[in-house]
């Protein structure tokens, strides 16, 4: 399969929606987007907050990952994989490795001394890749969050 893996440009943010829902649907949590186009447009291509790959075969998007730049005290600049999905159809392609390979290229370009993201305990897909790739699993530490209505009960 001929798969082209570039930076997403800004029209192309209706079809990485498209598979942000994907995602979330196939992570049970169908309703829980409430990010629009014109967000993703906005913090991306504006405020320059995030940057995206995605995934082209005969000029479909069929995959994406986000990344964007985080700081740690105990290791300085990092960047933080928040979604890399590949559309059903075209799982078991290799095409997931293909941008993963490709954020962990920017990664190291942009000289930061960490990759890092979240995975499903049950993703066994995505666990799989990650194993592949050397990727290190750490098993005690918690996803910690506080949603939107509870961060409305604090004064800035």
């Amino acid at each position: 399969m001929n798969t082209a893996i570039r930076k997403a440009e800004k029209q192309d943010m209706p079809q990485v929606l498209e598979l942000i829902k994907e995602l979330a649907a196939f992570e049970n949590e169908p309703n829980a987007v409430e990010v629009t186009v014109a967000e993703l447009e906005r913090e991306g291509f504006e405020n320059n907050l995030f940057t995206c790959f995605v995934a082209e075969v005969e000029n479909n998007i069929v995959g994406m990952a986000l990344v964007y730049f985080r700081f740690s005290t105990w290791k300085g600049r990092t960047v933080h994989l928040e979604d890399l999905v590949v559309n059903k159809a075209y799982r078991g392609n290799g095409i997931g490795s293909e941008l993963f390979k490709k954020v962990m290229g920017y990664a190291r370009a942009q000289g930061v001394r960490r990759a890092e993201w979240i995975v499903l305990d049950w993703n066994k897909g995505a666990i799989a890749m990650y194993e592949k790739h050397k990727a290190i699993f750490h098993k005690d530490w918690w996803l910690v969050e506080m949603n939107e209505q509870e961060l409305k009960k604090y004064n800035s």
